[in-house]
């Protein structure tokens, strides 16, 4: 067996058991590599209860700067004996297994072509502690010890890191650093003479980038977006937005003087009382928004087609998750695509946007705000548990003091007293977007009365065709703008001219980059890549798509909901599209992609061989 040997370059897995309190060490063991200036990408796989169930926490180790699952892995630490066949299988031949042996395991449960490296973890904690729940604990932080010994991991640079988390609690501070040396020393005496072909070697790869989890980059989006209103239910994957929007208010937006509040939090009884009160606070003139999970999108919907028809601002953070019905709470997946696009009865379109990274969730919440107030409609932000949940290397978040927030069209009292029309859904230029006010703008004008029936430009009630069909038709010419408005795809041209073309979007991103680079660089095959960032589609994916014989569409869901959001809204032929599609509640790895990819060319490539031979 040849040992893999990599430096700054594999995936680590611990396999630990829920409510362990092994979340916390996997984190530090992936923030010490990152002090050391080289990239990893971590992601925390659990589940639905609150302890006891495996769980997974994979950290991608990749000077390159890849921060998506690459598929594989090269070193399990598995500390959960219930999965512990699972574990092991998913090693890549010549890899690491990192395990307890204070129970010893017998040989037919390993593998001939990995090499195990057993360390008496609980034997160790429980001669040095007495207390039980010291020894459970305590055993996180020794194989972190461990594993910097093996690994080269500075010890120096967790012993700092543990300084910052328990400043001024000496006691805990002390207590834990003990534990990294009780690992490390025993690793240092036992296991030096042992074949660890991966290093970590200290490099300057990270620079200003910042480690943060998507859903608190999206809760700070809202705090510069303008934001004064969110009300909420508690739903995974979401729930941590509304909370950091509550901590971020806290600090940004109480009177430092007085106190108060310059902010109103609303957990609503259930997720229909959210969003009314969000169309509610949107139609009084603030700005307001709720983050919700697929489920709660369902709940949502018949207010959601009140606040489109009504023409009312909201935004939706849509946190996705595996579905349909409870579906896997706590898995990621693309998979509320159609439901958002066209929520509630009749014919609705929504505007999604669709960020990609922690970064994105920040400048497409704000984005949000200002598109809704804009367009006058409720607006998506469509992320998942894999950005919204997990914490990613990103930019640092940017914000152009001179940006003033987009209102839209509303009318001043200045402009109702000079005796302008005020036609509520009028449209008086073209794009769609009629003039609204807000209430108590002007004490006798331009007042109108809100409904969810059919009405004249005027608001008033009117069951006439005429009115309706123009009032509908409005609609759809707004749409229109707003593909003029949203973020526009990103593009990316293969190094060799090509007809082959990709499209995604969102969580997918990180790992679409480095399947890109596999494909040119280990296989020859050369894509141009479209990043789609939010829908209505702009004018430039259908020049992508026509620009290209075949274009794969990558999404994680089961039924390509975006393929099929393509065909509908662009008319494109079916079989031009062809769906790359991962689904299983994991984020989507670069070696999937590559492999469908691969193996859809190659199939081409066979048999346009074949047809040259027979003719």
């Amino acid at each position: 067996m040849k040992p893999i040997r990599a430096v700054n370059d594999f995936v680590v897995k611990f396999a630990n058991v829920n409510g362990s309190g092994s979340a916390s060490a996997n984190e530090l063991f992936a923030k010490a590599i990152i002090r050391m200036g080289v990239p990893v990408s971590p992601r925390n796989i659990f589940p639905s209860n609150i302890q006891g169930l495996p769980t997974w926490y994979e950290a991608r180790v990749s000077e390159a700067g890849w921060l998506g699952r690459r598929g594989g892995i090269d070193l399990a630490v598995a500390m959960n004996p219930q999965t512990w066949a699972q574990d092991v299988a998913e090693v890549e031949t010549g890899g690491y297994l990192f395990y307890d042996s204070t129970r010893p395991i017998p040989a037919s449960a390993l593998r001939d072509d990995l090499l195990a490296i057993g360390m008496p973890i609980t034997e160790i904690c429980n001669a040095a502690y007495d207390d039980p729940r010291q020894r459970q604990l305590f055993k996180n932080i020794l194989y972190v010890g461990a594993l910097a010994q093996l690994l080269g991991i500075e010890i120096g640079v967790i012993e700092q890191l543990f300084s910052e988390q328990y400043r001024g609690k000496e006691r805990l501070l002390g207590a834990n650093v003990r534990a990294l040396h009780l690992g490390r020393d025993f690793a240092a005496e036992h296991l030096r003479d042992l074949p660890m072909g991966l290093r970590i070697e200290r490099r300057d790869k990270v620079g200003r980038r910042i480690l943060v989890d998507g859903n608190s980059a999206a809760a700070l989006g809202c705090v510069w977006g303008g934001a004064t209103v969110c009300a909420w239910y508690p739903i995974t994957p979401s729930s941590s937005v509304a909370e950091a929007f509550g901590r971020w208010c806290a600090k940004l937006r109480t009177d430092p003087t007085t106190g108060e509040h310059r902010y109103a939090i609303v957990q609503a009884e259930d997720e229909i009382a959210s969003i009314g009160m969000v169309t509610g606070a949107g139609w009084n003139g603030a700005r307001a928004f709720t983050a919700t999970s697929g489920p709660g999108v369902s709940l949502m919907t018949e207010f959601i087609g009140l606040a489109y028809f009504a023409e009312i601002p909201a935004v939706i953070i849509n946190v996705q998750r595996g579905g349909p019905s409870t579906g896997m709470p706590t898995r990621t997946q693309q998979a509320d695509i159609l439901s958002c696009a066209y929520a509630s009865h009749g014919d609705t379109r929504h505007v999604l946007l669709f960020p990609q990274d922690p970064t994105e969730c920040f400048e497409h919440a704000a984005a949000a705000l200002d598109l809704a107030e804009r367009l006058q409609t409720p607006v998506f932000v469509m992320t998942d548990l894999d950005i919204g949940m997990n914490q990613r290397l990103c930019e640092p978040f940017a914000w152009d003091d001179a940006r003033r927030y987009d209102r839209g069209k509303v009318m001043t009292a200045e402009m109702l007293e000079s005796g302008r029309d005020f036609g509520r859904y009028k449209d008086v230029d073209g794009d769609g977007i009629p003039w609204r006010t807000l209430p108590g703008t002007h004490p006798s004008r331009g007042s109108y009365f809100t409904r969810g029936t059919t009405r004249d430009e005027y608001a008033r009630y009117s069951e006439t065709g005429r009115d309706y069909l123009r009032n509908v038709q409005r609609l759809a010419d707004k749409f229109r703008t707003a593909a003029t408005l949203v973020p526009q795809p990103v593009p990316r041209a293969a190094a060799r001219k090509t007809r082959l073309g990709v499209i995604y979007f969102g969580s997918t991103s990180p790992a679409m980059d480095e399947a890109l680079h596999r494909l040119a660089h280990g296989h020859d095959i050369h894509v141009d890549a479209l990043r789609l960032r939010a829908y209505p589609f702009p004018a430039s994916v259908p020049e992508f798509i026509d620009a290209h014989d075949e274009v794969f569409v990558v999404e994680q869901n089961r039924d390509a909901q975006m393929r099929s959001l393509l065909i509908n809204e662009l008319g494109v032929a079916p079989a031009k599209l062809f769906a790359v599609l991962h689904y299983d509640g994991t984020p989507i790895t670069a070696r999937f992609i590559t492999r469908a990819i691969e193996l859809h060319v190659q199939a081409r490539r066979n048999e346009i061989a074949r047809r040259a031979r027979s003719t």
